[in-house]
């Protein structure tokens, strides 16, 4: 117990707190219970150290510890809280809470018997949220954590403080937003650069390591995670691994979902399951057409990377220009937004906004007569009428 607490105290201490993610002022710190997932690499625990540091006190009422520790290899998180809680224990952070067995049960229990208590805890997925059993889907606030927006990257690189736009202002005002923001920085001095790398908070670590390190997250989830989380039978992983570069090789990828079972020799149903996973794993998007619900064995219309940065990544050839601005209106846009396709445009958004994607040239024809439809253009520093910059719902969050 002593040694988590010293290692708490030793991480808050050196956490960093020069740039803070939007996120923060996002989540209800004040709830019980608060859950934050994400994938791999987006900063899910500097965030937590980051909070206790400008916020909570630095004495014996806050620890964080991180699950994967090998301490609770032998011990019980549960007897760890009872201590904790004995000891003045008032509020408990706890990373990484996948890699321990049950976690989901043990945390219900905890949020039961301490009421006294504030948690909150993160992981890379929190399916058992939902779990039955365990019912913390009505006790814990949920949030889902990304990588970084283009502005959350231009305000890091440049020490800026740009604002978050909505969807609406961005449709309605984005001749006045452009301006604002131009007036300030040189937009394509930077967003080239973000879209190769700058997604992942690391971007500046080692630069030359980047792509090496995305590789990394990318075989640690698919080998590590996908078996012990989505229960993907080890000796299927190599099929996963073929799923996933046939997919990062033409993306946005349309799937054949019967010639595709047929090449990497899985039934339909595993293959749609596989699908499904990737996605909760973070490392696709899954375009729907529109429809009532949508469940794990419901074919998508389009698969994308989670990311722009995972293209450059896990392509070994010239990516099309097309490819990469899709994926970029895909990722920025589902942070906060419902994306789906209805044949009319590239993306339905929030069943209220219909967009097309292209460069500078790209006609409105294909949206003629279409409410609330826009095109969102690449390669333009302002737009005009319906035609708005691409790179401006980089400031979407």
């Amino acid at each position: 117990m002593e040694a988590i607490f010293e290692r708490s105290k030793n991480k808050i201490r050196h956490a960093p707190v020069t740039f803070v993610r939007s996120i923060m002022d996002k989540i209800n710190w004040d709830a019980r219970l608060v859950g934050i997932r994400g994938a791999r690499g987006v900063g899910k625990t500097t965030l937590l150290l980051q909070y206790i540091k400008l916020n909570l006190p630095g004495d014996h009422r806050v620890i964080y510890a991180s699950l994967d520790n090998i301490w609770f290899a032998e011990h019980k998180l549960y007897d760890f809280t009872d201590t904790f809680v004995k000891q003045g224990g008032r509020y408990l952070f706890l990373d990484e809470v996948h890699k321990y067995p049950n976690w989901s049960q043990e945390i219900k229990n905890i949020y039961d018997d301490f009421p006294e208590l504030k948690i909150v805890f993160t992981g890379s997925s929190l399916l058992e949220i939902l779990n039955a059993r365990a019912d913390l889907s009505r006790r814990a606030v949920v949030y889902d954590m990304q990588g970084f927006s283009f502005r959350e990257y231009l305000n890091r690189n440049l020490k800026q403080d740009l604002p978050v736009f909505s969807l609406n202002e961005i449709t309605a005002s984005h001749n006045e937003l452009s301006e604002k923001i131009l007036s300030r920085v040189k937009v394509f001095e930077h967003f080239p650069a973000y879209l190769k790398q700058g997604y992942y908070p690391f971007y500046n670590e080692a630069p030359l390591l980047y792509e090496q390190r995305i590789n990394e997250i990318i075989n640690m989830t698919l080998e590590i995670e996908l078996p012990m989380l989505r229960g993907v039978e080890t000796a299927f992983i190599s099929r996963v691994k073929q799923l996933m570069q046939i997919i990062s090789e033409s993306a946005p990828f349309i799937p054949n979902i019967t010639k595709l079972s047929e090449r990497i020799k899985i039934t339909r149903k595993s293959l749609l399951t596989y699908l499904y996973a990737l996605e909760e794993s973070h490392l696709t998007i899954q375009l729907h057409k529109k429809a009532g619900g949508i469940s794990k064995l419901q074919k998508p219309y389009k698969i994308f990377l989670e990311n722009t940065n995972l293209m450059y990544a896990l392509s070994f050839e010239t990516i099309q220009k097309g490819n990469i601005r899709e994926t970029f209106f895909a990722n920025q846009l589902k942070e906060s937004h419902q994306i789906q396709y209805d044949g009319k445009g590239d993306f339905l958004a929030d069943q209220a906004y219909t967009f097309e994607i292209g460069g500078k040239d790209k006609s409105a024809k294909q949206l003629a007569g279409i409410d609330n439809a826009f095109i969102a253009a690449d390669d333009i520093e302002y737009g005009f009428g319906n035609k708005i910059p691409l790179w401006l719902f980089g400031f979407l969050y």
